[in-house]
Parts: C-alpha cells; sequence; structure tokens
C-alpha cells in the first residue's frame, strides 16, 4: 500500500522552488524558508506569482510528482507533469469505453450513484447533528429526493438520462445546503451554485476545494497509468480533466463540502477573509486560504476503512484506490467499478 504522502502549497507571492540534491527548497526573498525531501510530497501546488527552477521541475517530472499553478484565488492555469507512465494498452482501453456511449454509462452509473448517495450521507449527518434546525423541513425533503433518485439509478440508465438524474440529484441537495450552514449565517448564505466567478463566500470556499480536489484526482488517475483528460460522464473538452472531474464527483460531498460546513459552522473561517472585486466575484485573503489549506491536508491524514476493500486507510490515500479500482475494472479483473460510498 502507497504511504500517504503531503501535498506542498506555497501561497506566498514571490517565492521561488528550487532544487538542492533530493530535496525541494523554497526561498522567499533570497532566503531559504523550507526545506523538504521530495520523497515526503506527492504533488506541489503554486497559487499566484510563485516559481519554479527548471531543474526541480525536471526531479519532479523523474519522480512522478505534478507541479500544478493556480491563480492567486484558486483559478486553475496549468500542470507540468513528467513522462505519462502506465501500461498503453490500459489507456486503449481506456479510450475504447470512451467511445462507447454503453461502455461510458457503465461507468458513469456508479459514479453518479455513489455522488447522490454520499450527498443524502451528508443531507443525514446534518439532520443527526441539529434535529431542531430551522432548515430541517428542507433537509429532509431534499434526502426523499435522493432517494427517489438513487431508485432511478438502479435501472441502470442510458448516458444522457444519467446526467440528468445528476442534475436534478444536484440541484436538490444544493436547494437545502443553506439549511446546513448553522453559524455566521450572515456572512455565509447559499442561495444557488455560482462558478466562474463564484459569487458569495460559500461558493468561492466550495470552489477553491473543489479546485484542490481536482488536482489530486488528477494526480491519482496519473499514477495508475490512466489519461485524466479522457472522461466517461464528462465528455472531452480541450484543456478539461474529465476523468478527473468524474472520480471528484464520489468525493465531492464527503470530503469538501463536508470540509466547508465544518470550517463556516465551527467558525474556523470568517466573512472577514473574503473580498468582493468590481466583477463581483468573491475571493478569499492569504490567511483564510492558508486555514483552508492546512484543514484539508489535516484532513486526508484521517483513518478510513474502504468500504469495497475493508482495508484501514487514509482520506487522502481514497481517490488512488478508487483510480486503481478503476484500472482493474477497465483491464477486466472486477465485473464492475466498485465506487467510493461512504458509511
Amino acid at each position: 500500500m502507497k504511504q500517504h504522502l503531503n501535498t506542498l502549497y506555497v501561497t506566498t507571492q514571490g517565492a521561488y522552488l528550487s532544487r538542492e540534491g533530493d530535496a525541494v527548497l523554497v526561498r522567499i526573498e533570497k532566503e531559504t524558508r523550507l526545506r523538504l525531501p521530495i520523497h515526503t510530497l506527492d504533488g506541489i501546488v503554486c497559487f499566484g506569482r510563485v516559481s519554479c527552477s527548471p531543474s526541480l521541475m525536471g526531479l519532479c517530472g523523474k519522480r512522478g510528482l505534478a507541479i500544478s499553478f493556480l491563480s492567486t484565488y484558486g483559478r486553475f492555469l496549468a500542470r507540468v507533469q513528467g513522462p505519462v507512465s502506465g501500461n498503453v494498452l490500459l489507456r486503449r482501453e481506456q479510450y475504447r469505453r470512451a467511445d462507447d456511449l454503453e461502455a461510458s454509462a457503465a461507468i458513469a452509473g456508479p459514479i453518479v450513484a455513489a455522488k447522490v448517495a454520499n450527498s443524502r450521507t451528508v443531507l443525514q449527518r446534518a439532520l443527526r447533528d441539529h434535529p431542531e434546525a430551522e432548515g430541517a423541513a428542507a433537509i429532509e425533503d431534499a434526502v426523499r429526493k435522493l432517494a427517489l433518485h438513487i431508485d432511478d439509478l438502479r435501472r441502470d440508465p442510458p448516458l444522457d438520462s444519467l446526467r440528468g438524474i445528476e442534475g436534478d440529484a444536484a440541484r436538490a441537495y444544493f436547494a437545502a445546503f443553506d439549511s446546513m450552514v448553522t453559524a455566521q449565517k450572515g456572512d455565509f448564505f447559499f442561495a444557488q451554485r455560482s462558478r466562474r466567478p463564484p459569487l458569495d463566500n460559500l461558493n468561492a470556499l466550495l470552489s477553491f476545494l473543489y479546485t484542490l480536489l481536482v488536482h489530486d484526482a488528477a494526480s491519482a488517475l496519473e499514477a495508475v497509468g490512466l489519461d485524466p483528460a479522457v472522461g466517461y460522464l464528462h465528455r472531452d473538452r480541450p484543456g478539461r480533466p474529465s476523468l478527473a472531474l468524474d472520480l471528484m464527483e464520489e468525493f465531492r460531498a464527503f470530503l469538501a463540502d463536508r470540509l466547508a460546513l465544518t470550517l463556516v459552522n465551527q467558525r474556523q473561517i470568517q466573512g472577514k477573509g473574503f473580498t468582493v472585486a468590481e466583477s463581483g466575484a468573491v475571493w478569499m485573503d492569504d490567511a483564510t486560504r492558508k486555514t483552508v489549506l492546512i484543514a484539508y491536508q489535516k484532513r486526508k491524514q484521517d483513518e478510513i476503512t474502504h468500504p469495497f476493500l475493508g482495508e484501514r486507510t487514509t482520506v487522502g490515500l481514497l481517490l488512488l484506490l478508487q483510480a486503481r479500482l478503476l484500472s482493474r475494472y477497465l483491464r477486466r479483473d472486477l465485473d464492475g467499478y466498485p465506487p467510493f460510498i461512504a458509511k
């Protein structure tokens, strides 16, 4: 079993990353602030005006570590990675099934089922923790609607119908999302999902967490030899990591949404950490972003029993395990793809 490693997030503007032997150096104003052995890392994410030396990029490529570059506010810009690994026959099978709508539905179906089931679990958890909350009725209604969508998914609908069910389920889930916010309601409210740009504090937080999640999903897929760009639920689009977006659907509610609600409801972040640009876009300040990154990394270190494998692992390794299960299914070692459904 692969050991859970840390992702290095660099948010300080003007930072310069370089190589010293097999270590990564982080220099700020020509002073070395951090030195990390590269074998302790599974990826590097740079926010804003952060640069890397060619020597470090070469070392990361050789070791299979991806370096992602995001804007100061978390918008994905670019990704540097080494040579593609894995069996070419695996990728050819991945591409063949992506061209077959029925085969694509056989993979997309379990992914959507896991997304809906995990979203329902988050709602049920909120009801259990706050049964007398003002929005309990809205949450109960969403739980009932998601149960009906799960029943629909058991009928193995075609791909277009799967997308329709996924969209309807997402609308029902997000209609109750505001009811799960139990603190700081003046600063953190949720009317509807807004992206590119996010238009309120909670959407800004969710978008940032989803960006981190898709980075981890892409890294996991590359680690097992799959192409993150060719998916089944999300179809091909230039520049879009469609398979990474597929994989992250299983973890949106379980990892990102739950963490967002915890940060807000436990007042670990506050409204003053968000600013509104002239365009109406809402962004986190540097201190809030660091708080979120620390919480995200800590959550990935929590231990859990994998529901299909029955093995103890960390939350941070779940994406890798799911990527391996997907590759085993594509190799026909499994009769079906077993998605991650939290208990």
